[in-house]
């Protein structure tokens, strides 16, 4: 019993949930939760998928010990920390003439339709595709599906119109869909992440699960 208590109150046993609406296909998130497991196997490890605001919404009630984001954290925003970013990336179908390029610059979607989820990210791709096309003087044909993202991945490869997402998707294999790098004037286009938790919680496995973000991914942008 006090072999239990003392790995309990160490982190290295009891539970732990992570809440996230990226991909877990390949990836920054990916690798980090498998260090994670592998570092503490005693841990029982849970999940939640769900929206930003369920999200943030299941941290402040306890639901989750962590939530991983994107969008970089506040000035000054406390419990928060900035983690890595991700390539954008064009879904095509394998027919597309794009697909031929191994990079695709904005001004190349101008007149493409894009498919995108109501669920997140798909606000802040929604977002991106604004402000990328306005500089071309276009504005994007959205069409919001209330679906999964292999659903739109597969609405794409049937031809319905291309998609946008991180590069942590790409590893879902979609039959008749291929992906390609974004970029503009300054090189490929990126999305950041973040983590965020509650100051309060007591959940000894935290303090390891942060130490092994600040160790992975160590920037001036942590906060404490």
């Amino acid at each position: 019993m006090e072999t239990s208590a003392a790995s309990l109150s160490l982190g290295e046993t009891g539970h732990f949930t992570v809440g996230f609406y990226t991909s877990l296909s390949a990836g920054n998130l990916r690798a980090t939760l498998t260090e994670f497991a592998g570092k503490f196997p005693k841990i029982i490890f849970r999940t939640v998928e769900a929206s930003r605001t369920r999200l943030f919404s299941d941290l402040e009630s306890g639901v989750l010990d962590v939530a991983v984001v994107t969008g970089d954290p506040e000035p000054g925003e406390k419990n928060a920390m900035y983690l890595w970013t991700e390539r954008v990336m064009a879904v095509l179908p394998e027919i597309h003439p794009m697909v031929e390029k191994k990079q695709v610059h904005w001004s190349d979607l101008r007149d493409e339709t894009f498919l995108l989820r109501r669920a997140d990210p798909g606000a802040e791709f929604r977002d991106i595709l604004v402000s990328k096309l306005a500089q071309f003087g276009a504005q994007p044909r959205l069409v919001v599906h209330d679906a999964s993202q292999e659903s739109i991945g597969s609405l794409v490869g049937a031809g319905f119109g291309i998609s946008l997402v991180t590069e942590a998707s790409i590893g879902t294999r979609i039959p008749g869909v291929a992906y390609r790098e974004l970029r503009d004037g300054n090189g490929p286009s990126r999305i950041s992440y973040a983590t965020h938790w509650r100051r309060d919680n007591e959940n000894p496995a935290l303090a390891n699960f942060i130490a092994l973000l600040e160790e992975r991914y160590p920037s001036p942008a942590a906060f404490d």
